[in-house]
């Protein structure tokens, strides 16, 4: 994988910053970010369901692979250099990590206040 497209939720305070991170250690532009509440994301992204996305991250690799959660996580922040999120796709790690992802995700706006 050398590039990758991530559909994030631009009103969760919380996603916003994490995308902001990622991006700022970008040097090589491997990562591009796109705004699930664009008007025009449907049209541009037929295959990826916003409702869905807003759920759980989700993710385009360059081999057009759908990846979600925790996996869109550490495939970016591996290819932007950083790899101890992989840790979080270890087979004794991962199952615990999804679970608290998913807890995470279903209720980023609460824990973004």
């Amino acid at each position: 994988m050398n590039k990758l497209t991530i559909f994030f939720d631009s009103q969760c305070p919380l996603c916003v910053k994490e995308m902001g991170a990622l991006k700022a250690r970008d040097k090589h532009q491997v990562i591009e970010l796109e705004d699930i509440w664009q008007s025009d994301f449907a049209l541009r992204f037929p295959k990826i369901d916003p409702a869905a996305a807003n759920r759980i991250l989700h993710a385009v690799d360059d081999q057009q692979r759908l990846l979600m959660g925790l996996d869109v996580t550490a495939a970016a922040w591996s290819l932007v250099g950083i790899q101890y999120y992989r840790c979080l796709r270890w087979p004794l790690i991962r199952s615990i990590a999804d679970l608290v992802y998913r807890f995470f995700a279903r209720h980023r706006y609460t824990i973004s206040r």
